[in-house]
């Protein structure tokens, strides 16, 4: 497949990055863009090309794949056709509003034999990807996401906006079951939790804490990780990683370190050129559905537990 066509379901908040670039990469051909405000829809297709379209049916017959970037609510709608029909589907985090929607999604992938990947974009950072290089065996983890009163994702609570990307980056990281979860919300601009804390405790005795906000006035995205004879530190925004480690020099403990090389890219450009590359290449994506499933399936079971004080 020289030139892959794609079509973009959703330009609002992310899915207009999407288009800009999908736009823009090689080999690649956007088709068309779907919105049910058609104003936006012609706005973003000016900029960066393609159709302008209101129904997704419109697309049927003109794209090789799709991403999707509406609410929640409506991923399975939206891709069942898609993914029944052959097509690889990228749907944005969280894959689907219930795990039974998601088990419908990959059941769809698996019998047509397609790709279906899920956005966790977190997992595509540069930081995230040198940091992995080092960790070993975590002990101990400490998260801070904190973030403005957003425009998009109210459908939702704070766990399954912001919390699950890195609820995903965890798991992908510890290899070991969750056997406990604490964890307190308040609902405090809408009727939804806004900020959130839970920690939770693995059977490999690893322990994370994690603290979710979305009415901040600051954006902080951190993660730390604290392992033996090692501490490092990623901040997301800043694409940026720390690594200390304990050392021992003719029997004197001495802490050296500093900030590892990181080359700094778009972590959105990063995964949809996964994507496109999966399909190519009709290999799995970094983030397939199975994988969307496990962070969705463990930011449920938080909320299920959620208290409030």
């Amino acid at each position: 497949m020289s030139r892959l066509r794609v079509g973009v379901v959703g330009v609002g908040y992310l899915g207009k990055h999407h288009a800009r670039i999908l736009s823009s990469m090689p080999g690649v051909e956007l088709v068309g863009v779907v919105d049910t405000n058609m104003k936006r829809a012609t706005e973003v297709a000016a900029e960066h090309g393609g159709r302008p379209m209101l129904d997704v049916r419109e697309l049927d017959g003109r794209v090789d794949a799709v991403t999707i970037a509406v609410p929640t609510e409506k991923h399975l709608e939206i891709a069942r056709p898609f993914l029944r029909a052959g097509l690889p589907v990228l749907v944005e985090k969280p894959m689907a509003a219930s795990l039974a929607e998601a088990d419908e999604m990959i059941a769809a992938a698996a019998k047509a034999d397609t790709r279906l990947a899920v956005g966790h974009t977190e997992r595509f950072n540069p930081a995230v990807a040198v940091a992995r290089e080092h960790l070993t065996d975590p002990r101990f983890i400490e998260v801070h996401r904190l973030g403005v009163f957003p425009e998009r994702s109210l459908d939702i609570d704070v766990v399954f906006d912001v919390m699950i990307h890195d609820l995903d980056v965890i798991l992908s990281v510890v290899k070991s079951d969750v056997t406990s979860i604490d964890a307190v919300g308040v609902p405090v601009l809408t009727e939804k939790f806004d900020i959130a804390n839970v920690r939770l405790r693995f059977a490999n005795g690893c322990m994370a804490n994690l603290t979710a906000s979305r009415i901040s006035r600051d954006r902080v995205r951190k993660i730390r990780f604290f392992q033996p004879q090692a501490y490092l530190s990623i901040d997301y925004g800043a694409q940026k990683v720390e690594k200390y480690t304990l050392d021992r020099i003719l029997g004197i403990p001495k802490i050296n370190g500093g900030e590892l090389p990181v080359t700094n890219e778009e972590p959105l450009a990063r995964e949809l050129a996964d994507f496109v590359d999966a399909v190519k290449a009709k290999r799995a994506p970094m983030v397939d559905g199975e994988q969307g499933r496990r962070a969705l399936a463990l930011a449920d079971r938080i909320s299920s537990t959620m208290t409030t004080v």
